[in-house]
């Protein structure tokens, strides 16, 4: 069942989640951040439905965050990479998985994730762009940005 649209709401989550949010766009982002390409692997390892994955890739290559690449002609086939919009997800992804690895892994870290410029194990964390310091709850305000739109109320 298709959800319904929160692209209305004046909020930068809801638009995100508005072509991100079904949950098996995520895990095809994550297959395909972690080097898995062709439909037939993503489906496999998955086991989506065809049509459901099919649906996911048409709606990330639709919004310009997976390019679609042909790889063979007969019978056409093709690979799905992330463009430099799909990368900027992968924030997200390790976000998730962040939270995952603290509070629904009772049996420890499915993945570890090593950072291949220092070769270390690493733990994803959220962090301010100014002073390095982790994001956490309770520690920020949100005011208006330049984007917002106001609903009139009548």
């Amino acid at each position: 069942m298709k959800r319904s649209s929160v692209s209305h709401l004046p909020c930068s989550i809801a638009q995100t989640l508005d072509i991100v949010g079904e949950w098996w766009t995520l895990l095809v982002l994550r297959n395909i951040s972690f080097g898995q390409r062709r439909f037939d692997a993503i489906q496999a390892d998955l086991g989506i439905a065809r049509n459901v994955l099919s649906d996911r890739l048409a709606t990330l290559v639709d919004h310009g965050i997976l390019e679609r690449n042909k790889y063979q002609d007969n019978p056409e086939r093709f690979e799905y990479r992330a463009t430099a919009k799909g990368k900027d997800l992968v924030g997200v992804l390790y976000a998730l998985m962040a939270w995952g690895d603290k509070w629904a892994a009772p049996d420890g870290k499915p993945v570890l994730l090593t950072h291949l410029d220092c070769a270390h194990e690493t733990d994803p964390t959220v962090v301010c762009s100014h002073c390095g310091e982790e994001l956490r709850w309770g520690h920020t305000a949100a005011t208006a940005g330049p984007g917002i739109r106001i609903r009139s109320t009548g």
